[in-house]
């Protein structure tokens, strides 16, 4: 459908062919309190579309009253999803319908895979995908395997971040979201057997930001499309300057010292 293809020219509009992309859309993962990135919440977008990101990605409430001032300057993806690993939440709150109203350029899907409920969650990912094919929607899914030893918490083995890609790909998603598996060889496996689009989840907080850049590195090396940056944007004070080093090593396959020193982060 052309409208699908319009879509996701624009978030993989870069000349890199890859999405740099943050997402704000967290706040389910918080039941103690938000970090101050997400509680002030307006400040963060408008450091992070100074950046210029090829997209950001939120719930709809933010996007009914926080994003306003940035709409059309930056590709809106939207979260239908609101789900923990522990299944504690599992729940979907907006369509592929109204992600069109909004004029979003994709819709994303979360689901944990591994485990009793892991089935449920790729239902939910197989119907929003068959949904979002009739209006010309793309569907990123974040497909998150767990393990249950001390958890559930998320999984980083190699055979469960395949697992997770070939759920996501088998389910009918546009474009599929994981974590990185920490061993080079087995994500560039990982990617070249999917036949959609693989992005890399930024992940919990890193110890320092050159960690994190550094692990991005190593996934677009790998030959991942893009990365989707949350806590390692907006967990730090220098938010635009933070984006603009996450883009330098994205598009630009910068090493992570060169892009803190692009952005003047050194």
């Amino acid at each position: 459908m052309i409208g699908k293809k319009v879509r996701l020219n624009r978030l993989f509009g870069h000349p890199s062919g890859r999405l740099c992309s943050i997402a704000v859309d967290h706040f389910i993962g918080y039941g103690d309190g938000l970090p101050p990135g997400l509680r002030s919440i307006r400040a963060t977008l408008a450091a992070i579309v100074a950046g210029q990101p090829d997209a950001v990605t939120m719930q709809r409430g933010l996007a009914l009253s926080a994003w306003e001032p940035h709409a059309g300057r930056v590709p809106l993806i939207l979260q239908s999803s609101l789900a923990r690993p522990d299944d504690s939440v599992c729940e979907q709150i907006l369509t592929p319908e109204e992600a069109a109203r909004f004029g979003a350029d994709a819709l994303a899907v979360a689901g944990f895979v591994r485990g009793a409920t892991e089935g449920r969650f790729l239902r939910t990912i197989a119907e929003t995908a068959q949904a979002a094919e009739r209006c010309g929607m793309p569907l990123i899914a974040h497909v998150y395997p767990r393990e249950f030893h001390e958890g559930p918490r998320i999984s980083y083995a190699p055979e469960d971040i395949a697992w997770a890609v070939r759920c996501g790909w088998e389910c009918g998603a546009d474009v599929i979201k994981v974590p990185f598996c920490n061993e080079a060889k087995a994500y560039a496996q990982i990617v070249a057997d999917c036949a959609v689009p693989v992005v890399i989840a930024g992940g919990p907080q890193a110890a320092t930001l050159r960690e994190a850049l550094t692990m991005l590195r190593t996934a677009m090396v790998c030959g991942a499309r893009g990365a989707t940056v949350g806590r390692n944007v907006w967990g730090h004070t220098q938010i635009t300057a933070v984006v603009q080093a996450i883009k330098a090593v994205v598009h630009d396959g910068r090493s992570a010292e060169e892009a803190l020193q692009l952005a003047g982060l050194t």
